[in-house]
């Protein structure tokens, strides 16, 4: 505990924690989509399982550090590339979020009329659960790296973790419900999904996309919906004539 007394020690943890959140988002919109398939009673409880299983796994592959750096290791070369275990599971992530995209897509588009005609009901709560741990090693095992390389102490990472899943956990429902209730941001947010996970197959294949650039663009597509969705609304607005006044603004 001699972190306690250490300046840099709490710099780190802010910074980690800032950094948690940030790293984050994609599996809040990742979860609350995949949530909102479910019963409405079952809605928070996947939340909170969803982010706890987030916790645990960053939490567990911390206390593994040694297995974790080792990913980055090469297993073997494809056309010059060094492929490490790290790439395998960036890659196999990518691959399962373009799916999983592309099908909630459709499901939004077209899903309510086919669930009608198969009489089909809604998401299974264990299967959606194995997709939320399924989603969480891949968003999870870039966090930890980037932990390691900012961080000497375990503790603080841990810390660090547990505040900011507290934090998202919190921000959670809010999330879900706005994504829920407004389609335009749901399709976007899934838009967004489709694009980190073109990033991670990009970074498995070994090219270098800064996530700057993707979270920018994310940032001014979300700014750009919120504007057009506060010009929907002003323009859902009935217009009070005066009493006085006929329909052509002139005098009755």
């Amino acid at each position: 505990m001699e972190w306690i007394t250490q300046p840099e020690a709490w710099i780190a943890l802010a910074t980690l924690t800032v950094l948690e959140i940030v790293l984050g988002i994609d599996n809040i919109i990742f979860i609350s989509i995949i949530v909102a398939r479910l019963p409405e009673e079952q809605r928070s409880k996947g939340r909170v399982i969803g982010l706890g299983l987030a916790m645990m796994t960053r939490i567990a592959l911390l206390l593994s550090i040694t297995w974790v750096m080792g990913l980055t290791g090469n297993l073997f070369t494809i056309l010059s590339h060094n492929v490490s275990g790290r790439d395998l599971v960036l890659i196999g992530g990518g691959l399962f979020l373009l799916a999983k995209s592309t099908q909630e897509i459709h499901q939004s588009l077209e899903g309510a009329e086919e669930e009608t005609k198969k009489g089909g009901s809604r998401g299974n709560f264990a299967f959606t659960m194995l997709q939320i741990a399924v989603i969480d090693i891949v968003f999870s095992l870039d966090s930890v790296i980037t932990a390691v390389g900012l961080a000497k102490n375990v503790a603080v990472m841990i810390i660090a973790i547990i505040i900011s899943i507290g934090i998202m956990m919190l921000a959670a429902k809010s999330i879900g419900d706005f994504v829920e209730e407004h389609p335009t941001i749901k399709m976007l947010a899934l838009s967004f999904l489709i694009l980190v996970g073109v990033t991670l197959l990009a970074e498995g294949a070994g090219f270098s996309i800064p996530r700057g650039y993707l979270y920018f663009a994310m940032a001014f597509s979300l700014s750009v919906e919120m504007l057009n969705i506060r010009l929907r609304k002003k323009a859902a607005k009935p217009v009070h004539l005066h009493p006085t006044m006929n329909i052509d603004g002139d005098s009755a």
